[in-house]
């Protein structure tokens, strides 16, 4: 097999594009695209040329001479899937649609509310059209939502997706507005009246609940919050996350329960050149937590994380970073499935005391956090599957509970949306209901909160194009009208109102300081985690180009002797 693709990819579809033999799936078109955890490589029909390895905006796709031996186990992954899913009526080359061009060719202005990935796709699909300009605002001063601060330290590979949204931000017509929160500094009514379409692209940003007994104590958190504080997100700096106790039970088995787990037990020196934030990667390295017990209601075999995750947190095990133990409750390990025989591999592996450990303990619920001041402990319940009125497995209780003593309860059940001012919201699946993104004609959504909290970073691609496609159609259907007001008013707008307003020059001049900060301690970047830092040297450096557009330095003289 000569390129193999090696993580949980972007799954942004690039190197689909870039295949001259359409040889990797599943492909934008094919039914579990939107729902696939990753991208796999056809062995027999790669012709071993590599532009899929340069289309890869996160560098995940390799030759096969190339892995490493934690890697190694995504070559039969890749070829697993293709004897699973046959692709034997392949197009030769990926055909490419002509471009849509709008029947009115008017200067059209839309503004994205959100600058994560949802919002910058969105704003990538809007531009290629020449008439559209785009303006990306965030209540944050920094963009690239959880790619920046979602996204653990110690997957930097996984991170490089900010260097395809820089590529967005570079394109013409692309503007931003950071650090302005629409409903606080500015109302969707004057958003409206200064754009021709708005789309929300603004995630879903609140935790689902565990509903148990002692939830509000000290010591019980969200997962979220913790992840991010140690990304350095500026709302969870101030989390209080004591560290002070040796075990910590994560409830819930997903991708973000692993990443917790996984930064919680590493040896800190790993993470010291990462981009973690300073003040948590210090509490971190005093940290007394020894274990880490990961709970998930039903069995392994509906285990909520990612194979690539799986496959990751193996490859720790395997080199002795970390102990990782599975605790299958009674249930047998599907053998006849990847995520199976990646936990067999751990079920068989040997512990050693003197290391960290992470428990994979699976058919066990929660059913009261327990302390007075604090958390002291948490109430399990040994669980058991029994088929529901539609056929599909649900853990109920057996009665056999115990307590598990620890000082921090981290909770990993999912997301969930908001309610966004002025528009309308379903409570049961935390969305704007539309109508494949448009909400009425001049307003549409994207990402999570469209379509719930699922899919990877590439997913928003798909997403986008649904949702641009129907305000596209909207403006040849002549529904959208030109906007009353000129949005160039908002930044004067904003100053009287004494909100800052960062440009793009703004956040590059920021991303750099980080840059420059982390190079000189040896790291990827030195996050700046409070917000007035943030506006600071953003405004000083767009004083310092001001000063240097007015006053360029003169020439030196060339001497005559």
């Amino acid at each position: 097999m000569p390129y193999v693709v090696t993580q949980s990819c972007c799954s942004d579809a690039s190197c689909v594009l870039a295949c001259p033999v359409n040889c990797i799936h599943p492909a934008p078109g094919d039914p579990d695209f939107a729902t696939a955890e990753m991208l796999y490589i056809d062995p027999d029909g790669c012709v071993d040329c590599g532009a899929c390895a340069t289309a890869c905006p996160v560098d995940a796709i390799k030759p096969h001479t190339l892995l490493s031996p934690a890697e190694e186990p995504f070559r039969a992954l890749n070829a697993e899937y293709f004897e699973v899913f046959p692709h034997a009526d392949r197009t030769p080359v990926a055909v490419v649609p002509p471009q849509r061009r709008l029947r009115d060719r008017r200067p059209v202005r839309v503004a994205v509310v959100g600058a994560g990935p949802a919002g910058l796709y969105a704003a990538d699909e809007l531009l290629k059209h020449p008439e559209l300009r785009v303006d990306v605002l965030d209540r944050l001063p920094t963009p690239h939502g959880l790619v920046r601060a979602g996204v653990a330290p110690d997957h930097q590979r996984t991170k490089q997706a900010e260097r395809l949204l820089a590529q967005i931000e570079d394109q013409p017509g692309f503007g931003y507005l950071l650090g302005v929160e629409v409903g606080t500094d500015l109302s969707r009514a004057e958003l409206d009246e200064r754009y021709d379409a708005v789309i929300w692209t603004v995630g879903a940003s609140a935790d689902k609940p565990l509903r148990v007994p002692g939830e509000d104590l000290p010591g019980s958190l969200s997962a979220t919050e913790v992840v991010g504080w140690y990304n350095g997100h500026p709302d969870h700096q101030d989390l209080a996350v004591d560290l002070g106790h040796e075990r910590v039970v994560v409830v819930g088995n997903g991708n973000v329960a692993l990443d917790v787990a996984r930064v919680l037990t590493l040896d800190p020196e790993r993470l010291r050149g990462t981009d973690i934030a300073g003040l948590p990667w210090a509490q971190l390295a005093q940290s007394r937590v020894r274990e880490v017990v990961v709970l998930g209601r039903r069995g392994p075999a509906q285990a909520a994380f990612t194979l690539p995750e799986l496959v990751g947190l193996v490859a720790l095990a395997e080199d002795g970073l970390v102990d990782v133990v599975v605790e299958a409750g009674g249930a047998d390990l599907p053998a006849d499935t990847p995520v199976g025989r990646q936990l067999a591999r751990l079920r068989d592996l040997t512990p050693d005391p003197s290391r960290r450990r992470i428990v994979l303990r699976f058919l066990t619920q929660p059913l009261a956090i327990l302390g007075e001041d604090r958390v002291r402990g948490l109430e399990v319940e040994r669980t058991t599957l029994e088929p529901g009125p539609d056929g599909t497995l649900r853990a109920v209780g057996t009665g056999e509970t115990e307590v598990l003593d620890c000082g921090l309860v981290l909770r990993a059940v999912g997301y969930h949306g908001r309610e966004v001012a002025d528009l309308p919201y379903d409570p049961a699946t935390g969305t704007v209901p539309s109508d494949a993104g448009r909400v009425e004609p001049g307003t549409y959504v994207a990402g999570w909160v469209k379509r719930g909290p699922t899919g990877f970073i590439g997913t928003n691609k798909s997403c986008a194009q649904e949702t641009v496609s129907r305000l596209l159609d909207d403006l040849d259907a002549g529904l959208v009208s030109p906007p009353a007001r000129d949005a160039d008013d908002l930044g004067a707008l904003l100053a009287s109102r004494g909100v800052t307003a960062l440009d793009l020059a703004d956040w590059r001049a920021l991303d750099a300081e980080e840059r420059r900060r982390g190079a000189a301690s040896g790291r990827v970047r030195a996050k700046i985690v409070d917000r007035e830092e943030m506006l600071r040297v953003a405004v000083e450096a767009r004083r310092e180009r001001v000063t240097r557009s007015r006053y360029p330095s003169r020439p030196k003289a060339r001497s005559t002797r």
